[in-house]
């Protein structure tokens, strides 16, 4: 834990802000990623995508309503030095986590086909955007894992773990991007599925509860959860 009641307040909310900024902008890549390399597969793909990734920035403010709650509530609990009230406020939020988890997948799947009727101009385009959105539907509810995680740590004033975790997984879907959508090195192009693929498999080995397990000292030893 960093103790973040002692010292100059501005380089605390430096230190803070400036990864917490960098990892929002590394979760937007995601979506621009594949939007690239879909851009290639013409005019139904690009329009199937970027409709379809409207629902990724709404899942995107709904996990920032989470973390930002985590954040106050853990670091309050911190700041008083009191473990089990931290303990109990970062288990509530993964607890709220596997629900919006669960609630996204259920949701996503059972409406992805009415969200594109909404939206797409025709049939070509609502038939890629469905396809997308089954592929990608798991990377977006696993961000509510990811975005709790990350919370508890800055809660704790410990913020570039989360922040390495976020841009290996980019680094991870810029890989496996034209891999799944184009067919390099494999010959066996997946198209827009292959775009929400990518995205969901990066997402997962961010989320990986080792990632996170490793960088935590056991919760009796400091002040974590």
């Amino acid at each position: 834990m960093k103790d973040l009641t002692q010292g100059p307040i501005g380089r605390h909310v430096a230190e803070l802000s400036i990864p917490m900024a960098i990892g929002m902008l590394v979760q937007t890549l995601y979506y621009f990623i594949d939007l690239y390399f879909v851009a290639k597969l013409g005019d139904a793909a690009i329009a199937a995508v970027s409709s379809a990734g409207t629902v990724f920035f709404i899942v995107m403010a709904l996990t920032q309503v989470l973390a930002v709650a985590t954040v106050a509530l853990v670091s309050q609990a911190v700041g008083r030095k009191d473990q089990a009230e931290a303990n109990l406020a970062f288990n509530q939020s993964v607890a709220m986590a596997a629900l919006f988890t669960i609630v996204t997948l259920v949701a996503g799947y059972s409406l992805a086909g009415a969200y594109m009727d909404l939206l797409a101009a025709d049939k070509p385009t609502r038939d890629a955007g469905v396809t997308f959105l089954h592929w990608f539907i798991p990377g977006m509810a696993l961000q509510f894992t990811i975005a709790v995680m990350g919370s508890g740590l800055r809660g704790t004033g410990i913020v570039k773990p989360a922040m390495a975790v976020q841009a290996v997984t980019v680094v991870i879907n810029t890989i496996l991007a034209p891999v799944l959508i184009a067919g390099w090195g494999t010959g066996k192009p997946l198209g827009v599925a292959g775009a929400g693929l990518a995205t969901s498999i990066s997402v997962a080995v961010g989320g990986f509860p080792q990632d996170f397990a490793r960088k935590i000292p056991h919760p009796t030893k400091r002040w974590y959860w």
